[in-house]
């Protein structure tokens, strides 16, 4: 597996966009411990929203949904790792598809400004989500392969916007010879992320609830759906380490980044639950969005290529998850600020 050292000087700047949320704040810190310091990050949330913010980078809010902010960001930069989109869980996406398909617009917009200003290599961040909702109707998934994004017939909206998206960087790559790389990211989860508001995903949403039902005394959760639908869900470490190593990567075609461990919504509760050190009373909204039956990452690709692939255990990484919404909770949310790293 090829470092991301191997690839990116400490002397090339580098653009992180998405920078303000979860998983692209945690990327602007990895890189910057691994010493790096000529780092751009963007987001549109102004600053003081973001969940991590360094003082020693260049911090901008721009809305790359409009042309000259994507210029004015790729400006001068030879490596991209573009994150940003408006998304969120399975409660967001099934309710903003409009709002999930105009993401377009950024990786649009990146693309050309990364063209125009001569940038060396794009990392595109997509998702599970575009794969066909047929291959996902059982709990017992069979872990989904690369090549089952088609027949195309991803999640509506959002799924539609990363593949189109995917395709965007393939043929930018073919036709203007930007190199690019692209992950479909699986469920990534952890600290310094959304865990309410609407747009949080269930590891966080789960943690949330039990602690909320502790705290209160009435040790109830609702959960979505019948808590027998399967997912996997992959630690924010093993986004960050696969996230590099993809892009450092000499493989063009996109690659899964998730983790293999398949687990019920009701496994992930009974996990959630041990931790927090209490049984509560389940309550089953059948209503509720709760997406496709079952999805599991099918790692023999991203093996083959790299010789790696995630492995932090979910009791682990939900350990840690956990005890950060705590302490973020215990402190109450108009007390939250930006993490500044020094």
């Amino acid at each position: 597996m090829k470092r991301i050292e191997e690839l990116i000087g400490k002397d090339d700047l580098v653009l992180v966009t998405g920078a303000g949320g979860f998983i692209g704040g945690h990327l602007i810190a990895e890189l910057r411990g691994k010493g790096y310091r000529r780092l751009r990050a963007a987001d549109l949330k102004p600053l003081q929203q973001w969940y991590q913010l360094s003082p020693d980078v260049e911090n901008l809010q721009l809305d790359l949904r409009e042309k000259a902010a994507a210029d004015r960001a790729a400006k001068g930069v030879r490596f991209v790792f573009n994150l940003a989109a408006d998304m969120g869980g399975m409660g967001f996406i099934e309710t903003h598809k409009a709002e999930c398909m105009l993401s377009v617009l950024i990786n649009t917009n990146m693309l050309l400004a990364a063209r125009a200003s001569g940038v060396e290599r794009f990392f595109f961040s997509s998702s599970a989500c575009v794969y066909a909702a047929e291959k996902q109707t059982s709990a017992a998934v069979t872990p989904l392969r690369e090549a089952d994004s088609y027949p195309a017939m991803p999640e509506d909206g959002y799924g539609w916007e990363k593949l189109f998206s995917e395709r965007m960087c393939r043929h930018f790559t073919e036709d203007f010879s930007l190199q690019t790389r692209v992950a479909r990211y699986h469920n990534v989860y952890g600290p310094y992320g959304t865990y309410d508001g609407g747009r949080e995903k269930a590891p966080a949403a789960i943690c949330r609830k039990v602690i909320a039902a502790k705290a209160s005394g009435r040790q109830e959760i609702e959960i979505w759906g019948d808590g027998e639908q399967t997912r996997s869900f992959m630690y924010i470490d093993d986004c960050l380490l696969g996230t590099n190593a993809i892009m450092a990567s000499d493989e063009r075609e996109p690659l899964n980044l998730g983790s293999d461990e398949l687990v019920t919504i009701n496994q992930l509760v009974d996990i959630v639950e041990d931790i927090a050190g209490v049984k509560l009373k389940r309550r089953y909204d059948l209503g509720a969005p709760k997406g496709v039956r079952g999805r599991n990452s099918d790692n023999t690709l991203i093996q083959a290529h790299l010789g790696w692939a995630p492995g932090v255990r979910l009791r682990d990484g939900m350990e840690k998850t956990y005890r950060w919404i705590h302490d973020e909770m215990r402190a109450g949310e108009s007390e939250r600020r930006a993490v500044f790293r020094a």
